[in-house]
C-alpha cells in the first residue's frame, strides 16, 4: 500500500529557492552546510537536487518570526 499524500508537493528549484528567499548561491548553500536551512533533496541518484517548498516556507515564516522579535 503506498503512502496517501494529502497536499501535493511542491519542488523548487535551486534557482527558484534563491528568488525566493532573496539569497545568493553561496549564502544558500553555507546555510545548507551550516544546518540552518533545509537540505536539498537528491533525484534519482544523480546530481539533480531540489528543495521542498514547504520547508523552504517555513525557512521563511522562521526568519519574519525572528526579525520581528527583534525589532
Amino acid at each position: 500500500m503506498e503512502p496517501k499524500i494529502e497536499k501535493q508537493t511542491v519542488l523548487l528549484r535551486r534557482r527558484d529557492v534563491e528568488a525566493r528567499v532573496a539569497l545568493g548561491r553561496t549564502a544558500l548553500l553555507k546555510l545548507v552546510a551550516k544546518g540552518t536551512f533545509p537540505r536539498p533533496i537528491r533525484l534519482g541518484g544523480t546530481r539533480t537536487v531540489r528543495w521542498a517548498a514547504t520547508e523552504v516556507d517555513a525557512w521563511i515564516a522562521k526568519q519574519i518570526n525572528q526579525g520581528r522579535k527583534g525589532v
